[in-house]
């Protein structure tokens, strides 16, 4: 009988050859299927496409762990290292817990371009350096503040100390920054950063109002508060995504309970938070609910777009302090947007323990990175646009890929 060699010839890249001897069978591995199988047991890559029209520019991409496993089935958290595949650069990543003991995400920072297809490769090695840009914390020795911050913008939040002073404040507080360092910490320890020493200041008035972007109950024709939150709980804290959860006392509107908790995201690069916001209430029907930004009494830069779910304010000049915009995206469309009760209003109603998933934040002319109304409303167009068209994420030997958002 005569050897196959011919159809060795013809078949070349087969996986497994067969070979008919007297009496027996043989299977001899291919050497081109065993260097295949060792690299996916070494490496693996994950591909990374921008459908849309929008630029991701140095945009925290949120890469499922499901699709690095994968790509990688044998990846190892304490040694792994991801490259950017056309240039053997390091990337540097975070593990995103979320508050689980495993991880949920891996998070890098990148830019990609409109149409663009990037590819990650993953591998055995040393992590690359990576320099915290996000951070958030309890703040007992300020009447339980909760600050959080990246390297573009910093907020505050008011615990239960502050209920029933006279200095208590409802809605979300700005720190106005010019520096990519994180301040937080110093800032708290100095106590003087009400004056702008080079890196920024807190001048932003929020008192009892939504401040900049937060959530009120609408009832009977007015804004009603939720007051301060009670308990607190970190689940990541950088170095590129800082997320925290916060709870709230059952509080009484009338004859309707609701149980509020809210959770926070704000990644690298960011002007704007992630904000979840999970009402449990006992209203028989949707609970109308309103997201807000406290408006100033000089003439009003105020912008709505329903359509793109896009709520943009810039405020008057605070003297010499400089300009804040606020604004806040709304992914799902809102039934109402107006001017009303000094507030620029979001409405919608959502049913009992349904999330509620928007995203607010602030800019600073003196940042140098967004100095003007129509900029800053530009930005909230683009973000908006990032979530409508997110990226395609995959393990490079899927057989599919489904749309995961960038952030």
């Amino acid at each position: 009988m005569k050897t196959p060699y011919s159809l060795i010839n013809r078949v070349g890249r087969v996986a497994l050859l067969l070979f008919v001897l007297p009496g027996s069978l043989a299977f001899i591995p291919n050497p081109l299927s065993a260097q295949s199988a060792s690299r996916s047991a070494t490496s693996g890559q994950v591909r990374i496409t921008n459908p849309g029209t929008t630029p991701w520019t140095q945009a925290v991409l949120e890469i499922p762990w499901s699709v690095v496993q994968q790509a990688y089935p044998a990846v190892d958290t304490s040694q792994l290292q991801v490259l950017q595949t056309s240039t053997g650069e390091p990337v540097p990543y975070q593990l995103e817990r979320r508050g689980q003991k495993t991880v949920q995400n891996l998070l890098v920072q990148l830019t990609v371009a409109p149409k663009q297809t990037i590819r990650l490769t993953l591998r055995k090695g040393q992590p690359a350096p990576v320099v915290p840009k996000t951070y958030c914390r309890f703040v007992p020795e300020r009447y339980d503040d909760f600050a959080w911050e990246n390297d573009r913008i910093a907020f505050r939040i008011y615990g239960k100390s502050l209920n029933g002073r006279s200095d208590n404040a409802y809605g979300t507080d700005v720190w106005a920054k010019r520096t990519s360092q994180l301040v937080i910490n110093d800032w708290y320890k100095s106590g003087d950063y009400h004056k702008d020493h080079g890196q920024g200041l807190d001048y932003y008035q929020v008192g009892l109002t939504l401040g900049a972007g937060d959530v009120g109950i609408w009832l009977g024709d007015s804004i009603n508060y939720i007051h301060n939150y009670t308990s607190w709980q970190v689940l990541d804290n950088g170095p590129l995504r800082s997320t925290f959860r916060v709870r709230f006392s059952p509080y009484q509107f009338g004859p309707i309970t609701v149980n509020t908790s809210k959770t926070f995201s704000l990644d690298a690069g960011s002007q704007l938070s992630r904000i979840e916001v999970q009402l449990a209430h006992t209203h028989s029907q949707p609970l109308p609910i309103v997201a807000g930004i406290t408006l100033r009494p000089e003439p009003r830069q105020v912008r709505f777009d329903r359509s793109s779910g896009i709520m943009s304010y810039w405020e008057p000049a605070h003297g010499n302090d400089g300009t804040l915009g606020i604004g806040c995206v709304f992914p799902e469309p809102m039934a109402t947007m107006r001017q009303q009760r000094n507030h620029a209003l979001a409405g919608t109603a959502v049913p009992s323990d349904k999330p509620f998933v928007y995203y607010s934040g602030a800019a600073w002319d003196k940042a140098g990175q967004i100095t003007s109304a129509d900029a800053w409303f530009a930005y909230l167009q683009s973000y908006a646009n990032q979530l409508r068209q997110p990226l395609v994420i995959s393990a490079e030997t899927s057989g599919g890929s489904a749309p995961r958002k960038g952030r």
